[in-house]
């Protein structure tokens, strides 16, 4: 069997997302490592920002779509507690939602603005940082292209 040492090197170098253990918003905790081997979407939002708002409809749909291949969707909220209760309930969100906290985000580099959003391998390498509203045709091809589609 022959390896590509080139871009095994490269997999090799990509950072691997830090651990967390964060309350849901049923009071659940959740780790990363609870999703180990699946791709993961990382979501940092909050219930008042216009364009997280606006991401969140076509991550509830990438969820129905991919979560049977191989996809989680976690999302962090940096909110008061009651209302990404209230915001998660009326939006129906179907994907786990998080109670971020200061030192989560410090550990993901300092989120900056939101959306920020993480792309996870399998292994959760960070394979590509988002700051910023993105379309859900975005997410879904590098969903695709870390699915071998």
């Amino acid at each position: 069997m022959r390896v590509n040492v080139a871009a095994f090197a490269l997999l090799a170098g990509l950072p691997k997302a830090p651990d967390f253990a964060l309350p849901s918003v049923s009071g659940d905790t959740v780790r990363l490592s609870d999703f180990s081997g699946k791709v993961v979407i990382l979501d940092f939002w909050a219930t008042w920002c216009n364009p997280c708002r606006q991401e969140i409809p076509g991550f509830i749909r990438i969820y129905n779509d991919y979560k049977d291949k191989g996809v989680v969707i976690i999302g962090i909220a940096l909110d008061e507690p009651e209302k990404v209760r209230k915001f998660t309930e009326d939006y129906r969100v179907n994907y786990p939602v998080l109670l971020g906290t200061r030192e989560v985000a410090q550990k993901y580099g300092g989120i900056m603005g939101i959306p920020t959003t993480f792309i996870l391998d399998r292994e959760h390498r960070i394979r590509k940082k988002v700051v910023g509203w993105r379309s859900e045709s975005f997410f879904r091809q590098e969903l695709d292209k870390l699915l071998g589609k």
